[in-house]
């Protein structure tokens, strides 16, 4: 009946407010605190455009790349704003965003080996982020987590091995979880390293999907 003449009244409804909270979706997610070189990573490795810039909190929303390892293989990076001490108390913004990070496989810790201002030290705030991510929430300071090392360029070749020897022994004096017995040493800026870092992430994430396809299969033939 498209042409109806008649009308009928209106029937008692039951009314829901409803609060939906949208997480984005990625296989690797990024952390750090800000200015590390996290949104540079993606803009290298993928053909996402964020914002760059060499001042704080310059990535102020979640930024999403596909990293395309081959024709056939690829894996998505999400990127969100830097996340500093406190975080968990509510300061900075990466806390607002951490969310998005509980539905990837691995994080990245990416660490700026010779940041801007020379008296920020980076064991201590490398060792904030695993604080704050525990004190977020404990599924999420428990996915694998991977250290990567930024920023190499901008040492010189023959101080690299010392200045990046010296910062892992102090850090593992801290950091005691086993996610970090991969450590990656990279230049976001000029790729060096980086393809070494696509690829084993690409094997992980395979390996961790097979792994729950069959885990999904004999749950179902238990079922």
């Amino acid at each position: 009946n498209q042409t109806p003449r008649y009308s009928q009244p209106g029937l008692p409804v039951q009314e829901v407010d409803v609060i939906l909270e949208l997480k984005v979706l990625a296989d690797v997610g990024l952390v750090g605190f800000p200015n590390a070189g996290k949104s540079t990573l993606l803009s290298v490795l993928t053909s996402a455009k964020p914002k760059i810039a060499d001042y704080p909190f310059t990535t102020l929303h979640p930024n999403l790349g596909v990293v395309r390892v081959d024709a056939e293989r690829s894996f998505v990076i999400a990127d969100i704003p830097g996340i500093i001490e406190g975080a968990a108390e509510g300061l900075g913004l990466g806390y607002k965003f951490l969310k998005h990070l509980q539905r990837t496989k691995v994080l990245l810790h990416i660490v700026d080996i010779l940041p801007l201002n020379e008296e920020n030290d980076i064991v201590a705030e490398a060792v904030a982020i695993t604080q704050e991510l525990e004190k977020y929430s404990e599924e999420l300071y428990g996915k694998p987590r991977y250290l990567v090392i930024n920023k190499i360029d901008l040492l010189a070749p023959d101080e690299r091995e010392a200045v990046i020897d010296d910062f892992i022994t102090r850090f593992k004096q801290y950091e005691t979880q086993t996610n970090f017995d991969k450590i990656f040493v990279i230049s976001g800026i000029t790729g060096e390293k980086c393809k070494e870092l696509c690829n084993y992430l690409m094997s992980f994430i395979e390996q961790k999907s097979d792994r729950q396809i069959e885990a999904k299969a004999v749950s179902s033939v238990a079922g």
